[in-house]
């Protein structure tokens, strides 16, 4: 599976693939990093659990209908990523969100620092959503946080719209979910 799109700043493209298992701790770094850095958002030492499955992120392709998406640049260098679940039951949120038919979804979108401002999130969240067409889905399903304000706006620029339903308390953290049909 491979997505396109050009970076507007270096004129050349990041390509989305799967994720190869060598890269997996790698990707695990990044997800840390990323999401430790969130103002307002719970730290390592508040729920270890979840920073735990974020180091680990590549064993969550071990479930069915699910993948670790990256993408890349032409030199091969990891500038996001995002784990793409075919199959909702899979999903790992609290809330309603897996028992949710005929619905894709994805969890857990990072881009380096260095990288953001360029499309990456936008690229990688399409890919999700052409996978879950390629399907045969009828909705993608996503959560976030208002301690992600940047992919929040971007999530509803590209149509998702908000769903009490899907909402869920992670601990002390409240999580939004949010649903795009196709």
């Amino acid at each position: 599976f491979l997505i396109s799109s050009p970076d507007r700043n270096r004129h050349f493209m990041h390509t989305v693939r799967n994720a190869i298992p060598h890269e997996f701790p790698e990707i695990g770094k990044l997800m840390v990093q990323v999401y430790s850095q969130l103002e307002g958002f719970p730290k390592e030492a508040d729920q270890p659990e979840y920073y735990k499955m974020l180091t680990n992120v590549g064993t969550l392709t071990t479930k069915p209908e699910t993948e670790l998406l990256v993408a890349v640049s032409p030199e091969g260098a990891i500038a996001g990523a995002v784990v793409y679940f075919g199959d909702m039951q899979y999903y790992g949120s609290g809330g309603t969100a897996t028992k949710a038919k005929n619905s894709s979804g994805f969890r857990l979108l990072a881009v380096r620092p260095d990288a953001r401002g360029k499309g990456i999130g936008k690229l990688l969240t399409h890919a999700c959503i052409q996978k879950a067409k390629e399907k045969k889905n009828k909705q993608v399903i996503i959560h976030t946080t208002k301690a992600m304000q940047t992919a929040w706006s971007m999530y509803e620029s590209i149509g998702f719209s908000r769903s009490t339903a899907l909402d869920f308390m992670q601990g002390e953290l409240p999580v939004f979910g949010f649903v795009l049909p196709i």
